[in-house]
């Protein structure tokens, strides 16, 4: 029923009626649990490289530094993309951008597997298999973006903190869950293995997908008295229920002047900045932490998997705790910009301590110090309630695209970086305080160039 309908009906309701109705519905704690879900499978299917790496480097002889070109392939595509698929969702909205993004890129995920089959030599096999990973960050580009958008759509600001946490928390639980799982598949089975069992979980997921979402104007399962809390408390209800007509006016063209009115407000610029930074750590996580284990610390491929999933249950209880801490101290009357940065700087301290590695020898201890450097940067990764708190009405999918362009860049130069260095140097020493510095540079950023946290307000040319 359209919710204006449903809301003129609440009014002429018996007072019995209005009581019942007057009880919230949860309908957006099953939305944040979706994105939760995708969000896990889209890190996981990043992830599947750097599990099945090593085996595959040693079966084609691929060296360091092609590694961490191979690694970054799924970046240059990523970042590419980012302001056309922030377009797409601001014309097509998120349902269906978000269901053929899902599909796709699990597609191109499970062709990985088949590189040996594609191909007649290992030089040729790099080539397919840096294509196709330029292909699934090409398809994963709308994600990040389109998450935010939801949220800022089901969730009023006040639990804004806590829901762009838990989807955000799901790059951490896909360590968890997946790494143990996909260290098995490459031990017991050979990495090809890995993206195919990848790439099948993402084709089913794109379909439940289609099933679960919508907007709060249509969901099935929604009552006026969650709609109009989530209304009152300024999610942005009607992002997707624009009029046909005007939204073709407002996305047939992007605008310009939207893209040099973000760029020039220093408030974002630092967000932007710093979301490079955070992304960074993200990154050495996804990508060389397994191998770090591996060749730097003597673990097999099998035990580096289960090894991987202890920092990030780590990672994941501080993201969902920094989302938690940052919504308690705005209900306790904080202001938005110490509520947001508050857990952002502390996190990204923390997370420094991934240096103390280079000056000890135990493996155990070398495991609860990335397990606290991974709390931290859990802690601190608030950047999409950030976004969600300052996106223009003009152009929330523009926006998260381009905060997205800039952090995900850190997937194109991460890799690369450390590749060169451990090259270079022989070790990951000098790799981890790279890391470490960019978190720094981060709380830097938070501290003395964002300012004050607030929604942007574009204006028209």
């Amino acid at each position: 029923m359209p919710r204006s309908i449903s809301h003129e009906m609440s009014v002429l309701a018996s007072p019995a009626e209005q009581e019942g109705a007057g009880t919230r519905t949860r309908a957006r704690y099953g939305i944040v649990v979706m994105l939760f879900l995708v969000t896990a499978i889209n890190y996981a299917d990043r992830a599947t490289l750097s599990i099945a790496g090593p085996s595959l480097a040693k079966e084609l002889g691929i060296n360091a530094v092609t590694m961490g070109y191979i690694f970054s392939a799924f970046g240059w595509s990523y970042v590419l993309a980012q302001l056309p698929g922030g377009w797409l969702l601001d014309r097509f909205g998120s349902k269906r951008v978000y269901f053929a993004s899902i599909f796709v890129w699990s597609a191109f995920t499970l062709l990985q597997g088949g590189i040996s089959f594609m191909t007649a030599s290992a030089a040729s096999a790099v080539v397919v298999l840096f294509s196709l990973r330029l292909l699934v960050g090409l398809s994963e580009a709308p994600s990040f973006p389109a998450n935010g958008r939801i949220v800022a759509a089901w969730f009023p600001a006040n639990e804004r903190g806590t829901a762009s946490a838990v989807f955000n928390s799901a790059q951490y639980f896909a360590t968890v869950l997946f790494a143990p799982i996909m260290g098995w598949i490459t031990h017991t089975y050979g990495w090809p293995y890995v993206f195919y069992f990848m790439g099948a979980v993402g084709i089913v997921v794109s379909l439940v997908w289609l099933k679960v979402i919508y907007s709060p104007k249509d969901h099935p399962r929604i009552n006026q008295a969650e709609f109009d809390y989530i209304e009152r408390g300024g999610a942005l209800v009607d992002m997707d229920q624009r009029k046909p007509e005007a939204t073709a006016a407002a996305a047939g063209k992007p605008k310009v002047s939207y893209l040099r009115q973000l760029l020039t407000n220093r408030m974002l610029l630092g967000i932007y900045i710093g979301q490079y930074c955070i992304t960074t750590l993200t990154y050495f996580f996804l990508t060389w932490f397994p191998v770090y284990l591996v060749k730097e610390r003597g673990f097999s491929i099998l035990n580096a998997g289960f090894v991987a999933a202890l920092p990030a249950v780590c990672g994941f209880a501080g993201g969902v705790l920094g989302g938690i801490v940052s919504d308690f101290l705005l209900r306790r009357g904080h202001s938005l910009t110490f509520s947001r940065k508050t857990p952002i700087v502390i996190g990204m301290l923390l997370s420094t301590s991934m240096i103390a590695c280079n000056y000890v020898d135990s493996s155990a201890f070398v495991v609860a110090i990335m397990a606290l450097a991974f709390f931290g940067k859990g802690l601190g990764a608030l950047g999409w309630a950030v976004v969600s708190d300052t996106s223009p009405k003009e152009g929330t999918g523009l926006s998260g695209a381009m905060f997205n362009t800039f952090g995900n860049t850190a997937a194109i130069t991460t890799p690369i970086v450390i590749g060169y260095i451990v090259q270079g140097t022989g070790s990951f020493a000098a790799a981890l305080v790279f890391v470490a510095a960019n978190a720094l540079v981060a709380v830097g950023c938070y501290l003395f160039v964002v300012g004050t946290i607030r929604r942007v307000e574009l204006t028209q040319d």
